[in-house]
């Protein structure tokens, strides 16, 4: 692809171009929208290594972006680390059991500790080290290994299989062939999680290419996204992407408050080389509990089994009575109303959830009321009296902002 010869050259018009690589931006789910960014919303200025770096040719931010939609990586297997600090208060083991709870499963109606659900909301927090394998979209292996003990989720065709090794249970599914449920599936790589930041790309985000670097002994160059506005708790989203094949190989989010990563995935070994087919297979093994998936359902929805998540606010709107989409870009704040009677209920009201809820989150006044911030190092959520929540990834002023804005 040829430099832009015009700052009014978009990167839709270059993948309007009809070229057979174009076709795979649709199968491997980064959408040719992000391609529609104007080329003055991204840099450039082409990367240029640094002493020590790789030294590999010039490319542009819409380049970049175009080699990763085209990239064609349908075989690898590799080990993956995974660091996830959001800042989440410490409950005692409560916030792991509400994240059970919020994936559907737990102790009512008889779970699985081999579930998917049940094993991978452990990603949320603390750092990880997960073995992943692929041999295209219908054969896929991820294990978590711990400590003495491993967990392994395993698509092969229509069968999902999950294994947990400590307690010898199996969880058995089946999976759509369609492809669609695909998206439901949680991150593992930093191909998931640069797909995500990607759609996130519009007018009011800064894209750069900032240098080269090596992971996983791979030479990869650096795309860094960041919000122009400010009061996003997002300081900047860098992805290297290997630059032979257009893998993301790691993704780091920093935080605009500074100090670690909030989110730090990244090969540390890697090959796209086709796995063997015995990757893929996997047998029960004897004496271990198999559960089938219908018997978790016990008149449960399950979680694969739900519609596909609401992409529009209009969708939104539908699947939560009352939410509206307040803002925009990064600085999108999503509110609705609880419908509870003078907000959350307080101590004086025969319960305790208000105050709870007040142990742990900071209280403001504004237009609106008194409310509770309850924040993470990424996502904050303000709860006012009248039973009113703001949501996003903004900063606690912002929230303040946009409720006394709708009072």
């Amino acid at each position: 692809m040829a430099p832009y010869d015009s700052e009014n050259t978009t990167a839709a018009e270059e993948v309007d171009e009809p070229r057979t690589g174009r076709r795979r931006a649709a199968r491997y789910v980064v959408p040719v929208t992000v391609m529609g960014v104007a080329a003055a919303t991204i840099g450039l200025v082409p990367a240029i290594a640094s002493s020590g770096d790789p030294d590999l040719p010039e490319i542009t931010a819409a380049q970049l972006i175009e080699k990763i939609a085209t990239s064609d990586v349908e075989q690898l297997s590799g080990t993956v680390k995974i660091t996830t600090d959001l800042g989440l208060p410490n409950l005692g083991g409560l916030e792991n059991s509400i994240a059970s709870g919020a994936m559907g499963h737990g102790e009512e109606g008889g779970g699985s500790s081999a579930e998917p659900s049940a094993k991978l909301t452990e990603l949320a927090s603390g750092t990880h080290t997960l073995r992943v394998a692929a041999d295209g979209p219908d054969r896929q292996k991820v294990s978590l290994l711990e400590d003495a003990a491993e967990y392994s989720l395993i698509r092969n065709g229509e069968d999902l299989w999950g294994y947990d090794s400590e307690s010898n249970e199996v969880y058995h599914g089946t999976v759509d062939t369609s492809g669609e449920e695909r998206e439901q599936q949680p991150p593992a790589t930093p191909k998931d999680f640069a797909e995500e930041a990607l759609k996130a790309v519009d007018d009011t985000t800064s894209v750069t290419v900032d240098g080269t670097a090596q992971v996983a002994g791979r030479d990869a160059y650096k795309l860094v996204i960041e919000p122009k506005q400010s009061g996003s708790t997002v300081g900047a989203i860098s992805i290297a992407v290997d630059h032979k094949t257009g893998m993301p190989l790691k993704f780091t989010l920093t935080p605009s408050s500074g100090g670690a990563a909030v989110v730090d995935v990244g090969f540390t070994k890697v090959s796209f080389d086709r796995p063997a087919a015995s990757t893929f297979a996997f047998t029960p093994p004897k004496g271990a509990k198999v559960t089938e998936e219908d018997e978790l359902d016990h008149g449960r929805e399950h979680p694969r089994k739900r519609e596909r998540a609401p992409k529009s606010e209009e969708d939104l709107g539908k699947g939560l009575d009352g939410l509206k989409m307040l803002g925009e870009g990064w600085n999108s704040i999503a509110t609705f109303d609880t419908g509870g009677e003078g907000g959350l209920p307080t101590r004086e009201a025969g319960g305790d959830f208000g105050g709870f809820l007040g142990s742990l989150g900071d209280q403001v006044k504004g237009d609106f009321g008194t409310g509770t911030v309850l924040s993470t190092r990424l996502v904050n959520a303000l709860i006012t009296e009248d039973g009113k929540v703001y949501v996003g990834t903004v900063t606690k002023d912002a929230l303040v902002k946009a409720a006394d804005g709708g009072k």
